[in-house]
């Protein structure tokens, strides 16, 4: 654990959010024709038990800060048309802007900005955005029933404009995330400013997941057992998985309509596709599949880079959480003025 990750984490008090923002397995193009030979010849170790071993510690930081749809200034481009030399310039134009703006994230009263604090003011993003079908780089449309959805989620959190904003009546006004519960899947897999690190543990028959924000663990049989029945619902959902080649396919069912992604309904069906391209690089994709949110399904990637020197980390977020007490406390007070 360096210091580096440690300031960070120690941190996270005072700016707490997020950064970022059919061919399921499609991919941005490798960097270098060098790598992309390299990625062809590589072959994953196995396991005792014979399937590709993904074991280890990985971390995502290096993909904060790309963003979720294709940006304007690549319109009409594909991600395969985007040259290393576009993408390594304009990875330094983002990471130019964070630079910019870090002294004054958690404010310089609380000392909370200094640059080397963050894990991701030096991001090395993989591609230059993150949605890779449709090919436009952009979500689908949502449906009517979506965005009714939507309305109401805003309307019961006050602020209209998707963010948790008061006055609070209780804890259950807040989001699942300020509440220390859950950022859901695949949110909990998504770049944030910390909190980036994951763990894949493999035994015969299963893979585990370890996520370091809000510590949540996914447990994914790969049995070939049927999905639990429609009324049981969870935050990260109900977890199958199986192999194709090296790659490692995992769908998930049964998600508790509030902690489903994106707004999706209690009826989306996500397929993440973990495909090891290198020693220390998994290429993860997630298809979205959800008939009353979207009008089609469609999919988003990135890297995990493998680094045993950022293992998951402590996430204390209940015993730290004192900003859901003190928002809930001022919202009383303010009621007593009046």
């Amino acid at each position: 654990m360096t210091l580096h990750r440690l300031l960070s984490l120690a941190a996270a008090g005072a700016f707490v959010f997020a950064v970022a923002s059919t061919a399921a397995a499609q991919t941005a193009p490798a960097r270098s024709a060098a790598s992309a030979k390299a990625t062809k010849a590589w072959t994953p170790p196995r396991t005792g038990w014979g399937d590709p071993d993904l074991q280890g510690s990985y971390n995502n930081t290096d993909e904060s800060g790309t963003p979720f749809e294709r940006p304007a200034e690549f319109a009409g481009k594909r991600l395969e048309d985007i040259t290393p030399a576009e993408l390594d310039k304009v990875i330094e134009a983002r990471n130019a802007r964070k630079r910019e703006v870090a002294p004054g994230l958690g404010g310089r009263e609380t000392g909370a900005g200094l640059i080397h604090w963050f894990e991701d003011y030096n991001s090395k993003n993989s591609r230059a955005w993150l949605v890779t079908d449709p090919q436009d780089g952009k979500v689908p449309p949502q449906t009517d029933e979506a965005r009714q959805r939507a309305a109401a989620a805003a309307a019961k959190r006050r602020g209209g404009n998707g963010f948790d904003i008061g006055p609070f009546d209780g804890p259950e006004d807040l989001s699942l995330y300020d509440r220390c519960i859950s950022r859901g899947i695949p949110g909990s897999m998504m770049p944030a400013i910390y909190g980036n690190s994951y763990q894949i543990v493999q035994g015969p028959g299963f893979v585990a997941i370890r996520y370091e924000m809000v510590h949540e663990t996914r447990i994914i049989p790969l049995d070939g057992r049927p999905h639990v029945g429609k009324s049981i619902e969870t935050y990260m959902g109900d977890a199958r998985g199986h192999w194709e080649g090296d790659t490692l396919v995992v769908e998930t069912t049964n998600f508790i309509e509030q902690a489903a992604f994106r707004g999706a309904s209690k009826n989306l069906k996500l397929t993440e596709r973990f495909k090891p391209i290198g020693p220390k690089t998994i290429d993860w994709s997630a298809t979205l599949d959800d008939g009353r949110t979207w009008t089609r399904p469609w999919t988003f990637a990135m890297s995990l880079t493998k680094d045993e020197t950022q293992p998951v980390f402590e996430y204390a977020c209940h015993e730290g959480n004192y900003g859901l007490q003190a928002i809930l406390s001022a919202a009383r007070s303010e009621e007593k003025k009046q």
